[in-house]
């Protein structure tokens, strides 16, 4: 089992991050915390040749696939795992909720039994969200996140990805990272457009997270 990956960091958006340890170049699924943190480090970022980064891991082996999830902290990776103990509640799902909220404030929405504000994201609906409350209240408080505080998707059609790519990078980005969680191009444009009017200042991770809650 892979505790953490630590290496220098060849590639980052906002979905995903490869991380070049002895010679082997990872690719590990991030959610926006992750990324937030490693803006600037990557390859190439300001001139630069890549930082040496560390991720906690958890390995997800299927038949058919054999995935990494990357978390700056141990106690992002344990609420993530936890996440996924609801029934219903994949990785992909998981990683929703940690980008749409920090891993502090879906440990509070849990454990207040805030079920609207779980019930925001794609995929989710009341009773999904009222689920991963009954289950996980009373052990969310458990998790030590570093703060003080411790005790639908379809597959994307081809056709999706040709959107245009206009001359605002963080649009682009912004909808890129969306169609890689499965949504489409138009509603995703759509969506980034009406929030980046409402804040051209935003940055990428901002926009998706904003995204997240209205698709």
């Amino acid at each position: 089992m892979i505790e953490y990956i630590a290496g220098k960091l060849t590639e980052l958006n906002p979905t995903y991050a490869v991380i070049e340890a002895a010679g082997v170049g990872y690719e590990i699924n991030i959610a926006l915390p992750a990324y937030s943190a490693l803006v600037g480090k990557e390859n190439g970022a300001n001139g630069g040749n890549g930082e040496v980064v560390k991720l906690y891991v958890e390995e997800i082996i299927r038949e058919d696939t054999h995935d990494l999830y990357g978390f700056m902290t141990k106690g992002e990776r344990q609420l993530f795992v936890m996440l996924m103990t609801v029934s219903g509640i994949g990785a992909n799902t998981a990683r929703m909720i940690m980008s749409a909220y920090t891993a502090g404030e879906i440990r509070q929405i849990i454990a207040t039994g805030n079920s609207r504000a779980l019930a925001q994201i794609k995929g989710m609906g009341p009773k999904t969200a009222q689920r991963i409350i009954v289950d996980l209240k009373d052990k969310v408080l458990k998790i030590d996140l570093g703060d003080g505080v411790s005790g639908e998707n379809g597959d994307v059609a081809p056709s999706d990805v040709l959107f245009a790519v206009e001359e605002n990078p963080v649009k682009a980005e912004a909808v890129s990272a969306l169609l890689m969680l499965g949504f489409a191009a138009t509603a995703s444009g759509k969506a980034v457009d009406k929030i980046l009017k409402g804040d051209p200042t935003l940055k990428v991770e901002a926009v998706i997270r904003e995204a997240l809650k209205m698709l």
